[in-house]
């Protein structure tokens, strides 16, 4: 009987076939994946919508595994990421050699790329594993959907992207480093499911409907991961949720304040910040009504969204300049020090 997650592959491989039909050969597409600075398509297709996606899916699992395990999402104890589907044109298994990290100081003899994240909370270290290991499906997915044309795993920085962007905040982090504590860990985390929403919300009108259900479905997984890291921060800032020794860098009173700044750097470099289509929110405050018909009660707002509660989206082109940390029209940077694979770079 047919699964779930066969039937959506299925409807995948459908749509793929009707391309074919029209003229587009997967083989075509296959062999332009991974070119450097390639153009973004004036009209982008399902592959490359699926292939971009599975860029920013490698990204996050990749961070993920590492923080919780200390090790390349391939080597994962817990359901790792395969090549399975990958024709050589777009590069076969993920390479140990393509992500940048910070020096291991795991004891010696561990067999950890690096030491991971030493949680002192077991709920934030509950939620890190369950999202590595659903991060990592996604890039399973993805890849077995797109077989042969699933674009390469690019370079990843996933050390001198971090303490670039902490730099670029206002005020400045010095050193800023995700797998050193709890707190930490989260602000990282904050950083890609923002990315990760916006992107899949913004590509979701440029994919067939074949395609758009499961894309859709990834999306709203990305938004529970979204909108379970924003709310453990404003828990931390509100004393619901207890992080041993978490302290705050200098020049900022709360998480809260430190998600603000983050916004305002992604805004910044997608061209939105102070704008009124500025498409990046982080933790605030607002008044609401408790039992009263005037809004005098004091809470936390934790939706990244507009005026009307509606969430954000990007277009790819955002997307990449948030990821590279550059504004105008970067081919690389940031997260991807090489760009991305695939059409969309």
């Amino acid at each position: 009987m047919a699964t779930q997650e066969t039937q959506q592959l299925d409807s995948i491989i459908a749509s793929r076939r009707a391309l074919l039909m029209g003229g587009l050969t997967i083989g075509a597409l296959a062999m332009t994946s991974g070119v450097a600075n390639a153009a973004i398509p004036a009209m982008p297709g399902d592959l490359d919508i699926l292939n971009f996606a599975l860029n920013l899916e490698y990204l996050e699992a990749q961070f993920y595994t590492l923080a919780t395990e200390g090790v390349y999402g391939e080597n994962s104890a817990n359901t790792p990421i395969t090549g399975n589907g990958a024709g050589a044109a777009t590069g076969s298994k993920n390479t140990t050699s393509t992500i940048i990290t910070k020096p291991n100081t795991s004891p010696s003899g561990a067999s950890t790329v690096i030491a991971p994240v030493p949680f002192q909370s077991s709920s934030i270290a509950a939620y890190a594993f369950e999202t590595a290991l659903e991060e990592r499906k996604h890039v399973n997915f993805l890849r077995n959907a797109l077989g042969a044309s699933a674009a390469a795993q690019p370079v990843l920085d996933l050390y001198n992207s971090f303490l670039g962007l902490g730099l670029a905040l206002t005020p400045p982090i010095a050193a800023f480093d995700p797998f050193a504590n709890d707190a930490n860990f989260l602000l990282g985390a904050y950083i890609f499911e923002d990315v990760g929403v916006s992107a899949y919300h913004g590509g979701a009108p440029l994919l067939s409907a074949a395609n758009l259900v499961p894309a859709a479905k990834i999306h709203a997984v990305e938004a529970y991961h979204a909108g379970l890291i924003r709310s453990t921060l404003s828990g931390f800032d509100n004393g619901y949720i207890k992080i041993p020794g978490a302290a705050l860098p200098p020049g900022y009173t709360s998480l809260s304040q430190i998600t603000r700044a983050i916004s305002a750097v992604r805004a910044t470099v997608d061209g939105t910040q102070g704008t009124a289509a500025q498409d990046d929110n982080g933790l605030g405050l607002t008044q609401v009504a408790l039992n009263t018909s005037s809004a005098t009660f004091t809470s936390t707002s934790i939706l990244n969204g507009d005026s009307n509660y509606l969430g954000r989206s990007r277009t790819p082109r955002q997307v990449l300049n948030v990821v590279y940390a550059t504004a105008g029209s970067p081919t690389k940077g940031g997260f991807y020090p090489n760009g991305l694979s695939g059409t969309i770079n």
